[in-house]
């Protein structure tokens, strides 16, 4: 039962994957970066420890991806008004048009998902699909 079930999860996963990658193709940004706007877009503004724990990296690898998105003008800095040392992270017009158009292709796989399962299995799958995330 065991091989069943994780068969099926890989293959969800490549699938997943492979949906997400296809649509930073041709590019100028990467899947992981895309996945880092999507967590600044979401929050409107975060700091750097708040993102790193979110997208579940070191504040190391956050700085260099935060450097890549910054020379291409995705984000910009936001000095802490408190804290002058401290700054957040928020999205340039360019960023929160690319978040934008790859959160409107998520609502486009939601409207899918939601198309194929009946109503009640729908909810119960994202209330699962929460519970499997908190796990992980």
């Amino acid at each position: 039962m065991n091989e069943k079930y994780s068969n099926i999860l890989v293959e969800f996963y490549e699938r997943m994957s492979s949906w997400e990658n296809s649509i930073v193709a041709n590019r100028d940004i990467s899947l992981a970066q895309m996945h880092l706007l999507e967590v600044v877009g979401y929050n409107k503004k975060i700091r750097m420890k708040e993102l790193a724990l979110t997208v579940g990296v070191t504040t190391g690898t956050l700085t260099v991806m935060v450097h890549r998105l910054l020379s291409k003008d995705y984000i910009r800095k936001i000095i802490d008004k408190d804290d002058k040392r401290s700054y957040f992270i928020a999205l340039t017009e360019k960023g929160q048009i690319e978040y934008d158009n790859h959160h409107n292709m998520h609502d486009h796989l939601i409207a899918d998902i939601i198309h194929i399962i009946e109503p009640q299995e729908c909810e119960v799958f994202f209330r699962n699909l929460k519970k499997i995330q908190e796990v992980m």
